[in-house]
Formats: structure tokens, sequence, C-alpha cells
């Protein structure tokens, strides 16, 4: 098996396209960008042991949930999901110019993968091994490492990113109902230190309104928004 370090800063090459981890906290979490190409998908596949989250962030996706094509589901950009762990999913680029996501994993196990169904032979084989990645380009979307000094800004079609280090509620309440958080590192915590909001979780700026009336930040709190 190889070790998840292997793919840091290396795109795998895919049949429906590429992704690359644009992100590392450790073996916390990894961010991945994913490039699925028009009508093109993923495997029909879970994670056993891990959590996953995703933020659409260009196009037009079909997401199937479960092992029945009926339960499949349309996503228009910018959109999150969370997938619990063990549930088969597979995610189908609608939109003719293919999509990108991020997908999020917690924690970092790029093996914690079965494949159930697979259009390009793939079926019950583990993760891509060392024939499939290369070096990452200069021009490629990545992220740096988040400090409490600097805002990191960026920009994709029509959807903007921040990645930030917050202490309070403030900064973040004050931002539009339909931004998408997710959480990079920290959490939030109530009166007897128990976590209510940890590291890989998805959400929107109504969920931390509801949350800021009765819990706090635990020292810091590192989030990646996506808004338009």
């Amino acid at each position: 098996m190889l070790k998840d370090k292997i793919y840091d800063r290396k795109v795998v090459k895919k049949p429906w396209g590429f992704e690359y981890v644009a992100l590392r906290n450790k073996n916390k979490l990894a961010i991945t960008f994913l490039n699925i190409n028009h009508k093109k998908k993923t495997s029909l596949h879970c994670h056993p042991s891990k959590k996953t989250g995703f933020i659409l962030l260009k196009g037009t996706a079909k997401i199937q949930l479960g092992l029945w094509k009926k339960n499949s589901y349309i996503f228009k950009s910018p959109s999150k999901l969370m997938i619990r762990t063990g549930l088969f999913h597979s995610i189908e680029a609608i939109s003719k110019n293919g999509i990108n996501a991020l997908e999020f994993e917690t924690p970092v196990k790029k093996n914690d993968l079965v494949r159930y169904e697979d259009s390009y032979g793939r079926k019950l084989k583990p993760y891509e091994g060392k024939k499939f990645i290369k070096s990452l380009k200069k021009t490629d979307f990545f992220f740096k490492k988040a400090t409490s000094s600097i805002d990191q800004k960026y920009k994709l079609g029509k959807v903007k990113i921040k990645l930030k280090v917050y202490k309070t509620f403030d900064n973040i309440v004050n931002q539009k109902d339909t931004t998408i958080f997710a959480v990079i590192d920290g959490n939030i915590i109530d009166d007897q230190n128990r976590k209510l909001l940890s590291v890989g979780d998805i959400i929107k700026t109504g969920t931390f309104k509801k949350l800021s009336k009765y819990f706090k930040i635990n020292k810091s709190i590192t989030l990646l928004s996506v808004y338009s």
C-alpha cells in the first residue's frame, strides 16, 4: 500500500480527468481538487472509514448516492454535499465544459476505497499507483498553509474562494447566507469542551449564525469559504 504523502504535489491521472491534493493538514484532512470531463463519471465507490465532503466550484454535476441510480441528484455550482462513512456515491459531469470540485477527506487515507461499479474496468481495484502520478504544474490550483496574519483569496470562474483563520464569529456570521464554509482546522465547542463542529465539516453561514448564539470557537478556527 502506498503512503499517502506520495500523492502530495502530484497530479493523479484518471480515466475521467484528473485530481490532486491542493492542501493537507497533516493526516487530519486533505483537500483534493477534482477535474471531471463532460459526460465522464467517477466509479460508484465508498470510503469505509473516512468522512468525505464536496464543494462544487464549477459546472453541473449528477451525483448518485447509494447503489440505485434512481437516487441521483443534480447539483449546480456553488453547492455542497457531505457523504457519510460507507455510503456509495458517484459524480458525473453533465455540463459541457466538465466540472471542478473540492473533495474533503478526514482522515487522509487514499486507499480507503471500495469500488462497486466502474465504467473504465477498475471495479474492485485500489486507488491509482505510481504509474498514474506526475508532478504539479506552476499553474495548478493550490492552497498555502493558513496563517492568522494573511487571508488567502482565489477565484475560479464565477466563484471566489478564501482561506482564513478566525478567532470570533463576528466576521463569519456577517457573510452572505449562501456562503459555503469548510472547516480546515480547529473546532467549535460547548461549555463542557465537547466538539460540535470539527475538521472536514461543511456548512453554510446560517448554521454558523445559530451556533454562535450558544457555543464558542476553541481558540481559533481555519475556514475555507466559497461564494459567488
